[in-house]
């Protein structure tokens, strides 16, 4: 199953990739919410090679997660695997510079089920695609607004 999206943003390409990047923000916004997150490369500055564990209830259930980049290519594009028991994912966040003060950003996330339990489980979100998008779509632009929020602070 794979969800899409695009939008553009007032700010340039490399300050939009920055703020993209910025995995410490990423990391205590999951632990906000309750997840037993863990960095477990050694790595000092962001790259390929990163990765994290989390931990977190979903409906009830005690889930894992583990993310890792692949792909870091700055100021162009980043791709993250995500593994679980069960399901293989990876969101790939790409940037194109329209002018010097306007960036795309296009996003994906695409989850493939790895057993029959993981398929059972995508199964009915299949029946509710169309929904799913829609809201994957607006809560990507609603992320996007706060990061271009930010961006015109500090500027």
């Amino acid at each position: 199953m794979k969800f899409s999206t695009q939008e553009d943003m007032e700010a340039p390409i490399a300050a939009v990739f920055e703020m993209l990047s910025s995995f410490e923000h990423y990391e205590r916004a999951a632990m906000r919410r309750g997840a037993d997150v863990r960095r477990v490369d050694g790595l000092s500055v962001p790259g390929i090679g990163m990765k994290w564990d989390a931990q977190f209830v979903l409906r009830g259930k005690q889930r894992s997660l583990s993310v890792e980049v692949i792909t870091y290519d700055p100021p162009n594009e980043m791709v993250m695997e995500l593994t679980s028991p069960g399901l293989y994912g990876s969101t790939n966040c790409e940037l194109i510079a329209l002018s010097r003060t306007r960036t795309r950003i296009m996003i994906a996330l695409e989850v493939r089920p790895q057993t029959l339990a993981a398929r059972v489980m995508l199964q009915p979100l299949k029946l509710t695609k169309a929904t799913l998008n829609k809201r994957f779509k607006a809560r990507a632009a609603q992320y996007l607004k706060e990061v271009e929020a930010g961006y015109q602070a500090r500027a």
